[in-house]
């Protein structure tokens, strides 16, 4: 049982705990709670690795926060290029061990676009990126076991299922609130079958929903996507907003205090693991769908295909 909640900030989950030789790479750490994440765990004593696609923005912002000592690396999510750049560079430099990955950086509800490659916006950036990412990172993990891997969804995610048929719209229906859920979906889903495929090599990964929080992820936003996010969210009760140190919370109580064997697998929020619900009324909760294990198989297979390439334990 917890200790934590939804009110928990970094400094609370992690009050005496020494992080102290640990290697932690974090995508996102140029902003809101990739920021935050890096430097909480960076006071902790951790090596961090900050992967961003603006690397002076995530200097200064992290330098504002007296965030120390990370190590910052340019890659853009919307680019499989791109990440394959980073991978290389980073394996390169001679970084053979990560203990923990927190895949933090994503988009959200913005206008349909397409990434270098041809993928939808939302599903190619906060899923395809991350799925290259993190698989051409996967030997650092296995030397680092026991390590982990720490999804950010959403509780977005209820807006839509997986379309594996159809993941980029491409036969129209686009809806930047469906797109959202679908990319969150896919995130929860790659972090069950990650979890699958390398617990018995001492990786274990976890999908977690930050809560509502005010930071840049919100810069899509139009008074035609808010008036649509409201009608997406009809009938469920408004979860009360949490600082950033609140919202990364979660992030950190996942990778470094939670027992990995309670988070391997499965979804959580407010520094505890969510249960399973059949719809999202208020929160918390998580949609059966998200963490199905054939979907979350056949994802895994559909997104090599979209990516060109395929990738073992």
């Amino acid at each position: 049982m917890t200790r934590f909640g939804s009110t928990s900030t970094t400094d609370d989950v992690l009050e005496g705990v020494d992080l102290t030789d640990l290697k932690v790479l974090i995508t996102g750490a140029s902003s809101g709670l990739g920021v935050e994440t890096a430097r909480a765990v960076a006071a902790h004593g951790a090596q961090v690795f900050g992967v961003v696609r603006d690397v002076e923005k995530g200097r200064r912002n992290l330098d504002e926060v007296g965030a120390t000592g990370v190590e910052l690396y340019e890659a853009d999510l919307a680019s499989l290029d791109s990440v394959r750049s980073f991978t290389d560079k980073f394996l390169a430099d001679g970084h053979d061990r990560i203990d923990v990955l927190i895949a933090n950086a994503g988009i959200m509800a913005c206008p349909q676009g397409k990434t270098a490659d041809g993928f939808e916006l939302q599903f190619g950036t906060n899923h395809l990126g991350h799925f290259v990412l993190v698989n051409r990172l996967a030997g650092t993990l296995v030397a680092g076991s026991p390590a982990r891997v720490v999804m950010l969804s959403s509780s977005g995610h209820s807006f839509g299922d997986v379309d594996l048929e159809d993941p980029g719209f491409d036969n129209g229906g686009y809806e930047e609130w469906l797109a959202y859920g679908r990319a969150k979906t896919a995130n929860v889903l790659f972090a069950v079958e990650l979890d699958r495929r390398m617990r018995d090599r001492g990786v274990r990964a976890t999908a977690v929903h930050p809560g509502g929080i005010m930071t840049d992820l919100g810069r899509h936003l139009t008074d035609d996507s808010l008036k649509a996010l409201a009608t997406a969210r009809a009938g469920r009760k408004q979860a009360e907003w949490k600082s950033v140190p609140q919202g990364a919370a979660t992030s950190v109580w996942a990778g470094f205090v939670a027992d990995a064997s309670d988070v391997g697998g499965v979804y959580c929020e407010d520094c505890a693991v969510s249960p399973v619900v059949g719809e999202l009324t208020e929160p918390p909760g998580v949609m059966a769908y998200a963490l199905d294990p054939q979907t979350a198989r056949a994802l895994w297979t559909r997104s090599e295909e979209m990516v060109g390439e395929t990738f073992e334990p």
